[in-house]
């Protein structure tokens, strides 16, 4: 299989790896108090890579039907110009997103706390509390589908594997690699988590304050950063 295509997808997959979803709830789950449940962590984790194989299928499936005619449509001086706004959007929101000055930040993480518990706030106490099977697994799907609207390098992975077209086969293997991949390093946090017990509890709170902390700074960076490729394509090449 060509080099090409694997590292762009590993490198996706591994930023994929720390969204709050794949990462920051893993780790919540880790942080629970007592003997850490590994039962419940496997399958929070299970459910998230599983429903984002599945999102990745339908996602391929549609995008090979609407490929031959989105690419016409891209050919064309009003598809340029759509390319070009939509490329502009996204670079505008990628800067505005999240402040990128400390002192932003600082403003950002006030306002936050004056609000009181957010979305990340309840889903904290979700996975730190007690309860069914069927809560984690209610947790881990609502978590992939509240993301699915900034799962920008998981569409990037798709966009790869539709213009590649490795064939279905390798298409599915693929993608059941990209999210086992994303999955992975808390499958090894889960291990470490495991033998060495509260041990690791420190290293773990502050690996899951940091990605708290930051988690908005990463999707501001894709967005950016695809917003520069559209509109680096849509330009005319002279």
């Amino acid at each position: 299989m060509d080099i090409a295509l694997l590292l762009p997808l590993a490198g996706l997959a591994l930023v994929d790896s720390t969204s709050v979803g794949t990462l920051v709830l893993p780790l919540w789950l880790l942080l629970a108090p007592g003997r850490v449940r590994v039962a419940r962590v496997l399958l929070f984790l299970g459910t998230v890579a599983g429903a984002y194989l599945l999102l990745g299928i339908a996602l391929v499936l549609g995008a090979g039907v609407l490929l031959e005619p989105l690419g016409a449509a891209l050919e064309s001086t009003a598809g340029r110009v759509a390319e070009l706004a939509v490329g502009a959007v996204l670079v505008l929101l990628g800067l505005t997103v999240e402040p990128w000055t400390r002192e932003g930040k600082e403003r950002r993480r006030a306002a936050r706390a004056a609000r009181g518990p957010g979305r990340l706030g309840r889903w904290r106490d979700r996975a730190r509390g007690d309860g069914p099977p069927g809560a984690v697994v209610v947790l881990a799907v609502t978590a992939v589908g509240i993301e699915a609207a900034s799962m920008l390098p998981y569409l990037a992975a798709i966009a790869l594997l539709v213009t590649s077209a490795p064939g279905p086969a390798a298409t599915l293997a693929l993608l059941a690699g990209y999210c086992l991949l994303m999955v992975l390093p808390a499958l090894v946090l889960l291990a470490l988590r495991t033998a060495l017990h509260d041990r690791l509890t420190p290293v773990l709170a502050r690996i899951e304050g940091r990605l708290s902390r930051t988690s908005g700074e990463v999707v501001a960076w894709v967005l950016f950063l695809l917003g520069l490729y559209l509109v680096a394509d849509a330009l005319p090449l002279t």
